[in-house]
């Protein structure tokens, strides 16, 4: 039996959104049109975002149905330093976190080479949290060429949850909206917009039970955005495209179940890490990465001296466990961590990335069973790397 232990990066989805799901996707229906499966269809997406919109702390029209978090993320950031460039050419810079995900990073990279976007990195601690007097130094260094802010709510690696509602208040006090990729918090640590203050936020449902394919930009009211898609005018003008019914209810059912009891299931799965940490802490070289407390629930990211981190995901998936390295992998060529590398770890500490993430259907079997493996994996994957002597030719 496999033990699944890689929720960060998608997590089952839950029986209610299944349910939910297939009974909308039975039904007939385009929500634009005017007759009465029209009219049904409509409904079921409006509720569902009402669903969406209190889970969140926001407002029904605050939400923006997307295709997932990469094009929230896309539609705030791109859309966002239009706006502000068309209100003010001077404003093109961009304040963005060093250890963002890449949904983010890829974003104002490319605004930077081919929208003349001057692109800010905030620096990070050793915990992977970005640092507010570096940003308060950017914020103060001419606001007025200040586009936006993207802080992301977790680190979508180590856990760490970032200082978001802080940043927001000293953002605004200058004038600049904020962004945040809140796709690894929603559904797992509270969450309010409001609150919070931001103006724009990504949400994803397959990271909290949902299907995949579907996810929202929570977009404040007033919030100035350029759209990226151009058709029939859908979700207020601010993205063009038949709204999917069936995906936007079994996102409102899931993310409902998911919220509906947060303090207990954050203590149950702190309580299955605590259980990890416990069963592989003493392991040699196993180091835990991202801040210890304030971190998302389920995360648990080590690094392990010695070894690569792949060689240990490929090991542990042939004894049955399944889970991640946290850092990208590009043309088949596995490279250190952006995140680790930010938090100041060098780049053979951060070749031994592992990360275990738990979720809703997470069980101490899991957890025990990659406790189980991972000493054998560690064994097998130095003795892999010891650098093997070779006899001499011709000697006796």
């Amino acid at each position: 039996m496999t033990a699944y232990l890689d929720h960060a990066s998608t997590t089952p989805m839950r029986p209610e959104a299944l349910d939910a799901y297939l009974g909308r996707a039975a039904r007939l229906g385009n929500p634009s049109s005017l007759h009465t499966s029209g009219r049904d269809a409509r409904r079921a997406v409006e509720e569902s975002r009402e669903s969406v919109a209190a889970a969140v702390g926001a407002r029904a029209g605050e939400i923006v149905w997307t295709s997932g978090g990469t094009e929230a993320d896309n539609l705030a950031i791109k859309g966002l330093f239009w706006a502000r460039r068309a209100e003010d050419p001077r404003r093109r810079r961009v304040l963005v976190g060093a250890a963002e995900h890449h949904a983010v990073l890829d974003v104002v990279e490319w605004l930077a080479a081919h929208e003349g976007a001057d692109v800010r990195l905030l620096p990070v601690d050793e915990q992977g949290r970005t640092d507010l007097a570096a940003l308060e130094a950017e914020l103060a260094d001419a606001p007025e060429q200040i586009a936006l802010l993207s802080l992301m709510w977790a680190n979508n690696e180590v856990g760490t949850l970032q200082p978001v509602a802080e940043a927001t208040r000293a953002a605004h006090a200058v004038g600049v909206p904020v962004h945040t990729d809140a796709v690894q918090a929603v559904g797992h640590v509270p969450v309010d917009v409001s609150a919070a203050g931001v103006d724009a936020l990504s949400l994803s449902a397959h990271k909290f039970g949902g299907p995949v394919g579907v996810g929202a930009l929570v977009l404040r009211r007033g919030t100035p955005l350029v759209p990226l898609l151009h058709g029939g005018g859908q979700e207020l003008g601010h993205r063009s495209g038949t709204p999917a019914a069936a995906a936007a209810v079994a996102t409102a059912a899931a993310l409902a179940v998911a919220v509906s009891d947060l303090t207990g299931e954050a203590a149950r799965l702190a309580g299955l890490r605590d259980r990890l940490l416990a069963g592989i802490g003493g392991l040699e070289g196993v180091v835990l990465r991202g801040d210890p407390r304030e971190r998302l629930p389920g995360n648990t990211h080590v690094t392990v001296a010695g070894c690569q981190g792949d060689s240990l995901l490929y090991l542990l998936d042939a004894a049955g466990v399944e889970c991640s390295t946290g850092s990208a992998c590009q043309a088949g060529v596995p490279r250190p961590s952006h995140v680790l590398l930010a938090m100041g770890l060098s780049s053979d500490e951060a070749a031994g990335a592992l990360r275990f993430s738990t979720g809703w259907s997470s069980t101490e079997a899991d957890v025990d069973a990659a406790v189980a493996a991972l000493g054998p994996a560690l064994e097998r994957a130095r003795r892999a790397a010891r650098p093997r002597s070779r006899r001499v030719r011709g000697a006796a």
